[in-house]
């Protein structure tokens, strides 16, 4: 970076020579600006045609660096004009630095933001981004930056034999900032590409991104606390008052947190699972729901009233959790019917197989059964076994269409289905009471 001031520099130029050199350099960005704008016209037109991948940012890289590209080219060009470098270069050259820094922070926010994505917060903020990035660049260049500096040292935030000044907090919070800023990205960009790799299973998938951002994120943290200036031998007791505090007030966070890890490398629960949470075997739909999304402290699962519960990922560690879909998605219901005994109890089982198929969800293979369980009190119990695979579209529908169907078919030929009564008899005694 030139060590000498700007205004200094045009100080001793002749005006003459001066006003040449500033018509010049407007010439050279008015050249810059033209050969942007048609640019930006060839990366609209890439974008409105729904071109993607390099077919689309090879036509943006060109809007965003072409235009001080092509102002640096022609600065360099009005340099090596004979008439030109007999002058004093002050102005073109001061013009050719500020345009190569322009075009530096203009390609490396456009990096950062392609990597973050158009959607994130520097995606949305890269101009500004770059216009902060520059305008710092720019007084750091007259000096402006030097002087700010020299201000801010002078005031001193803890008194005593440390010198610890406004400047130095200002300027560490910046790199710190800094540091978080481009890991965070660069997280996020790892954490996309993963979750497009469809030969990994999506709890995989989720791990390796929720892993690469608690890790660069920390990494970032600490290269950006050591870069401010801070020795991080001085955190020692921080960080033993940080452990002590996860020990005793944060050990649940803690442990949701790692439950959450351990639910990501062993699979025994991933997004699109259906789950229940009744601690009981069977198909009771009690907490019935599938899995959205896997969080580091919680597991959200979505019910059929299209509420959203946040599980701890805690609990699903220490608690019994039916998860429908582990291996298989298929899943078994039973029906239990009872009918009198004076009906046929042959002819009741042959049209509960038969009501079975009145549903397209009832699987044919396995096919539906029926049985003759016991001979109760009031009748004689039979029950329905059928298989369905999509669970996750609700079981208690299937239930009621099954048993629609059922009453239907018993109707028709006749069989009841007993109300549970009982006989009260009064015997006479001989006494004459009763």
């Amino acid at each position: 970076m030139p060590e000498t001031n700007l205004f200094a520099d045009f100080a001793p130029l002749p005006v003459g020579i001066a006003l040449m050199q500033v018509l010049l350099a407007l010439c050279a960005a008015v050249a810059g600006i033209l050969a942007g704008h048609l640019a930006s016209r060839g990366a609209r037109a890439a974008l409105q045609s729904g071109l993607t991948g390099w077919r689309l940012w090879l036509p943006e890289l060109l809007a965003v660096g072409v235009g001080p590209f092509i102002t640096a080219v022609v600065l360099v060009g009005c340099r090596a004009l004979p008439a030109v470098a007999a002058w004093p270069l002050t102005v073109l050259d001061d013009s050719l630095y500020l345009t190569l820094l322009w075009l530096l922070c203009r390609i490396g926010l456009w990096l950062l933001a392609l990597a973050a994505g158009r959607g994130s917060w520097l995606g949305r903020r890269e101009l500004v981004f770059t216009w902060l990035a520059w305008v710092v660049g720019l007084a750091s260049f007259i000096g402006l930056l030097e002087v700010l500096e020299s201000t801010l040292d002078t005031i001193d935030l803890i008194p005593g034999k440390g010198v610890f000044s406004l400047w130095s907090l200002l300027k560490g919070l910046a790199v710190v900032a800094l540091f978080l800023a481009i890991t965070s990205i660069v997280s996020r960009a790892i954490e996309q590409r993963v979750m497009r790799i469809e030969a990994l299973a999506p709890s995989t998938r989720i791990g390796i991104a929720k892993f690469s951002y608690f890790f660069l994120t920390s990494l970032g943290l600490l290269i950006g606390i050591n870069a401010a200036g801070v020795d991080l031998t001085a955190l020692t007791v921080l960080t033993g008052a940080v452990g002590i505090g996860l020990g005793f007030g944060l050990q649940s966070i803690a442990s949701n947190f790692v439950s959450g890890f351990v639910l990501l490398l062993d699979k025994s629960i991933k997004p699109g699972d259906v789950i229940s949470f009744t601690g009981m075997t069977g198909t009771s739909t009690e907490n019935f729901g599938w899995v959205q999304e896997l969080r580091g402290r919680y597991v959200v699962v979505r019910d059929r009233d299209g509420v959203e519960t946040l599980v701890p990922n805690q609990n699903l560690i220490t608690n019994p959790v039916i998860n429908w879909s582990y291996s298989d998605r298929k899943v078994r219901l039973k029906l239990p019917v009872r009918i009198s005994y004076a009906d046929d109890p042959e002819q009741a089982l042959a049209l509960l197989v038969e009501s079975a198929y009145c549903s397209p969800r009832v699987l044919r293979d396995p096919a539906p059964v029926s049985r003759l369980m016991h001979f109760s009190d009031h009748g004689i119990d039979l029950e329905l076994r059928f298989w369905i695979t999509d669970p996750a579209d609700g079981v208690n529908n299937v239930r009621s269409d099954v048993n629609r169907s059922i009453w239907k078919h018993f109707k028709q030929a006749g069989i009841t289905i007993p109300v549970a009564q009982y006989d009260v008899r009064v015997v006479q005694t001989r006494g004459g009471g009763a």
